[in-house]
């Protein structure tokens, strides 16, 4: 039976082998561990064994983590869609939001994010498969979003961030990554200075670190399956 320390260790060889093969340094990739239905001890388990940021996709059950763990220096990542009236603690929490697809979400979190706090790192999720179960905007919407989310004052904006349509060939997970890379790059041009694409997950995490992904967010891989009860 396998642990958390050898799937994190697992993982790592794959990161190193992907980044390597296209030849990326392995540092540039950051492995967030998605503990989302996950119990705190399997957090604190990977957190002994090196890993520091965890993503939670609930503001309930990462507010009760985070107080759980508050002695712990986790760097917190929150995944999930988030609903402009709960806002203000993951304002005052989070390391980054990875999910903005919304200027009132932005312009909430802004207003109260802590100024004692760094300013709150913030991706925008771009809906690159145009599936109306998703969340996140088209790309044809990024550029003005992310033009207002520049204004804001305590929100960094880093990037992109997608969660695209299952896809088995490997080549059509690189050409849709691909579509997002292009995307930042586009509006790197405009001026932006963006170093984040939030992409790939554990079927498909090699697509995305061959079209230059920076965070790569697993979850089953780590954890083992969901307790959803």
């Amino acid at each position: 039976m396998t642990t958390i320390r050898d799937n994190l260790q697992t993982i790592g060889a794959k990161l190193t082998e992907y980044s390597n093969f296209y030849h990326r340094a392995p540092s540039d990739v950051q492995l967030l561990a998605v503990s989302k239905k996950h119990p705190v001890e399997a957090i604190e388990e990977a957190y002994i064994f090196g890993q520091r940021a965890f993503g939670e996709n609930y503001v309930q059950e990462l507010l009760d983590k985070a107080e759980y763990l508050q002695k712990l220096n986790i760097e917190w990542h929150f995944i999930g869609p988030l609903q402009s009236n709960k806002t203000k603690k993951i304002a005052e929490l989070v390391d980054w939001v990875h999910t903005i697809d919304r200027l009132k979400v932005a312009k909430r979190l802004s207003d109260q994010r802590p100024e004692e706090l760094p300013s709150l790192n913030i991706c925008i999720q771009v809906n690159i498969s145009g599936e109306a179960t998703k969340s996140g905007i088209m790309a044809t919407e990024v550029e003005t979003l992310a033009q207002e989310i520049s204004k804001l004052p305590r929100l960094k904006l880093r990037g992109l961030m997608t969660i695209p349509s299952t896809e088995a060939n490997f080549e059509k997970q690189r050409q849709t990554f691909a579509e997002v890379t292009n995307l930042k790059n586009n509006l790197n041009q405009q001026g932006f200075e963006l170093d984040t694409l939030s992409m790939g997950m554990t079927g498909d995490m090699k697509a995305a670190i061959a079209e230059d992904a920076t965070i790569v967010r697993i979850g089953t891989a780590i954890f083992g399956a969901r307790d959803y009860n």
